[in-house]
């Protein structure tokens, strides 16, 4: 039994959820896959009758919970670490349980919960309510030894209990062909010598977008021929209001939320993704932009420095000068860059989907035969 979360809420956790859902059908095509999942919270049933907010703690907390602990299956399987609190009920009902846990990032921002709820208190202690319920789980799965440590340390589950599965990657990720990398190219620079820096993703500080401005900045000043490319969430004011100030503007290309086709084109026309994140649990654009044949530029910090090997240069992710120096180097050593690129492709062939479903596939069935074994006592 997969338990999802309520359908269109988080994109990374959807994009697990069908990846790990569609391999687990190929690596054992016999077994039976459930999936069960929230009523979304603007649904037209008529229990919904009250404010968003209450639908949502009301089917999140109370409802969903109770109806997934009703059901059988030989293994439940919750695939994000925010539902976990229904392992509480499963736990009770002796039912075995299985959850993902892809970061614990509101223990080390806070702050996320100040920024995206009208009730910051009150989601900060529903969210500790909800992962703490991982020490309920009979297993923890997580997607990365970063990760496996911040379970350990932050919810006291022994090392015994997790897991590390990293994720996988689809094949769509690949290498285009030179004319239709042209093309973009050709659209979205100014010149063909200018050098794309890319970054994918969300605004919020732990990503550390205003480090990469300041990159774009001083390598205006410079006069190196440089422009930015943007997708994913608007720039927040704080950032805006940098872009304003030093007239970045005419550098800076938004793509805003590209479908899957377009993001193949822009990863593989992009000269390098630059991804000085704070905190990754585990940090699908690095690989994703590995697998198109584009050099990264990280941080030296949580996962990331596990999830890339050494097929990226890692940095002080607050260093403006070691990103330049980086950049710099892959501009002017195309030999450099090559060797880049090859340890790239490599490094992505090593995560694939099929991969991450057998793990979690063996997990499943080591659970089962435990199980078996008690009861044969």
């Amino acid at each position: 039994m997969i338990v999802r979360r309520v359908p269109g809420s988080t994109f990374s956790i959807e994009l697990y959820t069908e990846n790990l859902v569609a391999a687990l059908k190929t690596v054992r095509p016999n077994w039976e896959i459930v999936e069960i999942a929230p009523i979304p919270w603007d649904s037209p049933d008529k229990l919904w009758r009250s404010g968003i907010g209450i639908k949502k703690y009301y089917e999140t907390f109370w409802r969903h919970p109770r109806a997934v602990a009703q059901l059988e299956a030989d293994i439940f399987h919750v695939v994000d670490q925010c539902e976990a609190h229904i392992a509480y009920g499963l736990h009770r009902a002796k039912k075995p349980v299985v959850v993902t846990c892809h970061d614990l990032v509101q223990f080390v921002y806070p702050e996320i919960s100040r920024d995206q709820s009208r009730f910051p208190a009150l989601s900060m202690a529903m969210w500790k309510y909800a992962v703490r319920g991982m020490e309920k789980a009979n297993h923890v799965i997580a997607v990365s030894s970063n990760t496996a440590q911040d379970v350990e340390n932050m919810l006291k589950i022994p090392r015994s209990q997790i897991t590390v599965i990293p994720n996988g990657i689809n094949s769509e990720f690949r290498v285009l062909p030179d004319l239709e990398i042209a093309e973009i190219r050709k659209k979205y620079t100014r010149s063909p010598e200018t050098f794309c820096l890319l970054n994918v993703g969300s605004t919020h500080q732990r990503k550390n977008i205003l480090t990469v401005l300041q990159v774009l900045k001083s390598l205006r000043n410079q006069e190196f021929p440089i422009c930015l490319w943007r997708t994913g969430d608007e720039f927040n004011k704080e950032q805006k209001d940098f872009i304003q100030a030093n007239n970045l503007e005419p550098y800076i290309f938004d793509f805003g939320n590209p479908d899957k086709t377009r993001l193949i084109q822009i990863y593989n026309a992009a000269d390098v993704l630059l991804a000085p994140s704070l905190y990754e649990g585990f940090g699908f654009t690095v690989i994703e932009a590995m697998a198109c044949a584009t050099p990264v530029i990280t941080s030296n910090v949580s996962s990331l420095p596990e999830v890339v090997d050494n097929a990226a240069i890692l940095v002080d992710p607050f260093n403006v000068e070691a990103i330049i120096e980086a950049v710099y180097q892959i501009k002017q050593d195309p030999i450099y860059r090559n060797q880049l690129i090859k340890k790239g492709l490599l490094r992505a062939k090593f995560f694939s989907w099929e991969k991450t479903a057998e793990q979690v596939a063996q997990v499943y069935e080591n659970l089962v035969l435990q199980k078996s074994s008690q009861m044969h006592k």
